[in-house]
């Protein structure tokens, strides 16, 4: 696993998925399923390095590595057959619609789900958003594809997170949420709910796509510099969104520039003095939900305090102007159907004269 400290977003349980997301293979392998003809079963869905699994019928018992996968099960209509998951969300953390039912699921592991507890819990899928990366706590693994086999447990990937922190992924920064739609449309093919995902697909297009046409005539060299405070990873040392991860697609679809695109990694700590010299326009304050919205307001306000006293980031050209957004860590930085809410949001702080409406 990488350093505690460049998966500073494990602080919030539900973003560690995307902050240490490391697939289990390279290649940059298609990300769509191929069902049968018949739109049913058999369905092919590949991992990071394009070995293919077969899914042969809908499954039953579902599994979940955290609550990324799990709010996209959730928006299929799938979650009742969510029977265990990883890295819950945190209160406060799905949306009002699906808060009762996300609650119900079974935790089986507050970070990762033990091994022998996966292995044995009777899952006939497991969604994973992870990849090969080391369990917590050292040097233990999980699973093999020969364990899951001997389990009954089929074994699919969130290609979108599961594959941006491997060596031969795609080197260039991630500009679009074709990825995440793409996981949707696997997930909708894998469960039997694929009328369901392009439903889900189809309304993510269409306000990512009012956006794009409100920015059309926004120059490139007109895009506001943008960085992303993750309040809950410290300040000691901030962790730079790079261009491998989601937060990159958000930003550019949003109009505005991630000033820490070049980086080639998904997440990667840095230093203010890095985040001083890029001097940006705009200041994403990133905290996790903390259940009310009286506590998350504490925490937006705790992190702009932070920036406003710090005497490396006091006279960034941001925080003299005021140019601080809002917005939580899980629609940002986690693949997800909010995403395109996040794209709205912050084109609508960056951009007001030209999107309007942000909530």
């Amino acid at each position: 696993m990488r350093p505690r400290v460049v998966c500073g977003i494990a602080a919030a349980v539900a973003l560690f998925a995307t902050a240490c997301g490391s697939g289990g293979g390279g290649g940059n392998a298609s990300v769509t399923a191929q069902a049968a003809p018949a739109g049913g079963y058999p369905v092919k869905v590949a991992d990071c390095a394009g070995k293919e699994t077969v899914i042969a019928k809908s499954p039953a018992r579902i599994v979940t590595s955290n609550a990324a996968g799990l709010e996209m099960l959730l928006r299929l209509g799938a979650g009742d057959r969510v029977i265990g998951t990883g890295f819950p969300p945190g209160k406060g953390t799905l949306p009002a619609d699906l808060a009762d039912q996300g609650a119900k699921v079974p935790v089986l592991g507050d970070k990762t789900i033990p091994k022998e507890k996966l292995l044995g819990s009777g899952a006939d899928l497991y969604v994973d958003t992870f990849g090969a990366m080391p369990m917590m706590g050292g040097g233990a693994t999980g699973p093999g594809e020969e364990e899951f086999a001997a389990a009954g447990i089929q074994h699919v990937y969130l290609l979108s997170t599961a594959c941006a922190g491997t060596p031969k992924a795609a080197k260039a920064p991630r500009t679009d949420l074709a990825g995440i739609e793409d996981d949707l449309r696997r997930l909708g093919a894998v469960t039997g709910t694929a009328a369901r995902a392009e439903e889900l697909v189809s309304g993510m297009e269409q306000r990512i796509g009012e956006v794009r046409t409100a920015l059309a005539g926004v120059p490139e060299d007109k895009r506001p510099g943008y960085f992303v405070f993750d309040f809950d990873a410290g300040t000691k040392q901030p962790v730079a969104v790079c261009g491998r991860q989601v937060a990159n697609a958000v930003i550019t679809l949003a109009g505005a520039r991630n000033v820490f695109a070049d980086c080639d990694a998904d997440f990667k700590t840095g230093s203010w003095e890095d985040v001083v010299a890029r001097n940006p326009d705009w200041i994403q304050l990133s905290v996790r939900n903390r259940g009310t919205e009286e506590a998350t307001r504490k925490a937006f306000d705790d992190a702009e305090a932070f920036l406003r006293g710090f005497p490396a980031t006091k006279d960034l050209k941001a925080v003299q102007e005021g140019h601080f957004v809002r917005l939580g860590s899980e629609v940002t930085t986690i693949a997800g159907v909010r995403n395109a809410d996040a794209v709205r949001q912050i084109a609508a702080a960056v951009h007001p004269d030209l999107v309007k409406n942000g909530q």
